[in-house]
């Protein structure tokens, strides 16, 4: 064959392919957000949009998918660098677009900021995949966060109002979290550990998601008093969807595609597998039968509950 022919010989490199990439970390990483993407779309809106009743359906449905598309656009126009940027107060960091390709290309840093590890010493985290994987996979977790968010509010908000409501708190909300632990903040410093977010995700979703849904105000009294899914399969995918991607969520969190994501990947699937069957019996002795509610609820804590530390436990 003609010498050439052949793109790029044996002695060169391809641009797209620079001496730090690994490529078995880059497509673990890329693989890891699609994950959890799909946790969101289209698994939490279809869990929405059936385990609401028929006439919420497709409001429920069509907040997270509001939400999934108005985080991304946000995200990379000011948000992940006032997330993983650099430090403007000990909470936030300095908000930027995160576009172009002379910051997309380079080799990315976990934190942005430098973290002092001795009085003379700072280091930065560096993984083997460029700004671009990092960026989406953040994107996810942000996204995530919102439509997680949105789960105490379905029935009872208007989708206006939701419009408005996702990029101001993702702005002056959860940046702040993921800033001061993630991005070099005063909690990183203070020696707080989130593996994958316990607290930038679930706790700050879980205390807004309870406000909104004390300033919103409870449902009508005819709603409260039966509220059965409008389709129990649908549910089911939807919960199902949740599940799968969440290897992504935890299995992703090392940056790498080493023994630490196996690690996290197997806790994630164990605790939520132990959590259902453990509900599920639960609902046995104390109602007479199983549920299959209370098995996607089972499953639901214990994906939550092993996030904090999926990593760690060995």
């Amino acid at each position: 064959m003609d010498a050439n022919q052949i793109a790029y010989t044996a002695n060169e490199r391809a641009p797209a392919v620079p001496q730090w990439l690994n490529k078995g970390d880059n497509a673990w990483q890329m693989t890891a957000s699609t994950l959890v993407g799909i946790q969101s779309m289209p698994g939490l809106v279809i869990l929405y949009a059936s385990i609401v009743k028929k006439k919420w359906a497709v409001n429920s449905a069509f907040m997270a998918l509001y939400a999934f598309a108005a985080v991304l656009i946000c995200w990379v126009l000011v948000c992940y660098r006032m997330a993983f940027g650099d430090e403007l107060l000990p909470f936030w960091g300095k908000g930027a677009p995160a576009l172009g390709q002379k910051y997309l290309v380079i080799r990315a840093r976990v934190p942005e900021s430098r973290h002092r590890v001795t009085t003379d010493r700072y280091e930065t985290t560096e993984p083997f995949f460029p700004m671009a994987s990092l960026v989406y996979f953040q994107f996810t977790f942000a996204a995530i966060t919102l439509i997680l968010l949105a789960g105490s509010v379905l029935g009872r908000m208007n989708i206006k109002a939701w419009m408005a409501f996702v990029p101001l708190w993702l702005i002056f909300s959860y940046t702040v979290g993921a800033f001061s632990l993630w991005g070099g903040g005063f909690l990183y410093h203070w020696g707080v550990i989130d593996y994958s977010g316990g607290y930038v995700i679930h706790l700050s979703s879980g205390i807004a998601g309870l406000t909104a849904a004390y300033w919103v105000g409870p449902r009508l009294k005819c709603d409260r008093e039966r509220f059965p899914p409008n389709n129990v399969l649908l549910m089911l995918a939807g919960a199902g969807l949740l599940w799968m991607g969440w290897s992504g969520f935890n299995g992703g969190a090392p940056y790498a595609a080493n023994i630490d994501s196996s690690i996290a990947v197997l806790n994630t699937n164990v605790c939520a597998a132990t959590s259902l069957l453990v509900w599920t019996s639960l609902d046995v002795v104390f109602f007479g039968k199983p549920s299959v509610i209370g098995a996607v609820q089972g499953m639901m804590t214990g994906l939550v509950c092993i996030t904090p530390g999926a990593g760690s436990i060995v």
